[in-house]
């Protein structure tokens, strides 16, 4: 659980006030965020509303444990980047304190825009606009707000500053927030796999030509690094049975979806039945500012609020699939090597049919599939390089001695099949 500690009425030895907010984390321990334009970041509504989206979904599912938020990884991430950022000045790597600053609140801001249940809304209520688009637009609101005091940080954020080192730190195969959600998203589950040495990274990192290297005595950090990373996707992220579980979810907010379309009455909160009942594409985002006002009051809440009152709702498809959620009766999960055929999904889809008495389109809610594609390293997006003390550098895949570069970067691809038990 993430605590706020009050430090106003508290004197240091010296008898000053102190002039920053101290925050217990249970993965970083204490965590310092100066007063001024980061903290004000950390008390905004937008940042606040973090705080009521859990980070990994519904992987409590199978990890009971993961109840962390997205609000407090936003938080461990800005720590990580604010230890990166003395590391670097240490060696000599001039930034500004301007710099460090707007590259802090950019890290702070950048899960901003994330809906409920992570890419979940992104694949039902709304169409033709990621999150990402979405956190800048609410950048950009905040921004309005402080009267441009997030220029610098937005510029960083979208990698149009000059430093591009900068914007590495915040996105790139080896950037903040992946070292803190590796570690805290292993910590809350309970899979000590993805326990990287995050400390030990983060004093190995240089600046050569403006890129981010990683010197040569970090190497064995980064190899654990990948490989916990690897791990993390199949045994976390990729698990069969949070796969699954987002299959239902989708199904029903799909299923809810075709409802409103036909007029029939569902409950759900306002922000909630805004997605449902219009159709939202990008171009409501920019025409729209009420696109945007729901989609921020948008949270957990809303959703499992909607499938609590759904499973007695009088369609039975809806009906059902809510209850699978809520009840934790959870479609039956086969990964396989190769797509079913489409023979194969016929049979299955006529079984569920006679089963449940549903007609036969609708019994393709559920059943389905998911194709998941993932590769571990992409040796031609931005490179991990490796520093050694003669000034040369090489990719960590042609440095280190265990990494095989055909298994890193090979996207491997499963296919879940997803279907109610019968």
């Amino acid at each position: 659980m993430v605590s706020l500690q009050a430090n106003d009425d508290r004197k240091i030895k010296t008898g000053t006030m102190t002039d920053s907010k101290i925050i217990n984390d249970p993965v970083f321990g204490f965590i310092k965020v100066p007063r001024g334009l980061l903290l004000d970041i950390v008390r905004h509504p937008l940042l606040q509303r973090l705080a009521r989206i859990k980070q990994l979904g519904l992987t409590q599912e199978v990890y009971p444990g993961a109840q962390h938020t997205r609000f407090q990884h936003s938080l461990g991430a800005f720590h990580l980047m604010s230890e990166a950022l003395i590391s670097l000045r240490q060696k000599g790597v001039f930034v500004f304190d301007s710099e460090a600053e707007a590259v802090q609140a950019a890290i702070l801001m950048h899960d901003i825009g994330h809906a409920p249940f992570s890419h979940v809304l992104e694949n039902t209520l709304i169409s033709g606009i990621t999150h990402e688009e979405i956190s800048l637009m609410m950048m950009d609101r905040i921004n309005r707000e402080m009267h441009g005091a997030l220029n610098l940080a937005i510029s960083i954020f979208k990698n149009e500053y000059p430093k591009s080192f900068l914007h590495q730190l915040i996105s790139s195969q080896l950037d903040m927030e992946r070292l803190d959600y590796l570690r805290r998203d292993s910590f809350f589950t309970g899979v000590t796999e993805g326990n990287i040495g995050s400390a030990r990274i983060i004093k190995m990192l240089n600046v050569v030509d403006d890129a981010l290297v990683v010197e040569s005595n970090g190497i064995y950090s980064i190899e654990n690094f990948l490989t916990s990373r690897r791990l993390m996707y199949w045994q976390v992220y990729l698990h069969k049975t949070t796969v699954g579980c987002e299959h239902i979810l989708i199904n029903a907010l799909r299923r809810a979806k075709q409802l409103a379309r036909t007029g029939t009455e569902l409950f759900a909160s306002p922000a909630l039945r805004y997605f449902l009942y219009d159709d939202i594409t990008a171009r409501s985002f920019h025409t729209h500012a009420e696109a945007l006002d729901n989609y921020i009051a948008l949270d957990d809440n809303d959703i499992w609020s909607a499938l609590k009152v759904w499973q007695q709702h009088d369609d039975r498809i809806l009906a059902r699939l809510s209850s699978n959620i809520v009840n934790r009766r959870l479609f039956k999960v086969e990964v396989r090597e190769e797509e079913p055929t489409a023979g194969e999904m016929t049979r299955l889809k006529e079984q569920i049919a006679a089963r449940y008495g549903v007609s036969l389109a609708d019994s393709s809610y559920l059943v389905g599939v998911d194709r998941v594609q993932k590769d571990m390293y992409n040796p031609f997006d931005d490179h991990i390089s490796i520093l050694y003390k003669d000034g040369t550098l090489r990719d960590i895949t042609e440095a280190s001695e265990i990494l095989n570069i055909e298994l890193l970067s090979k996207k491997i691809c499963k296919y879940y099949l997803c279907y109610q038990r019968f």
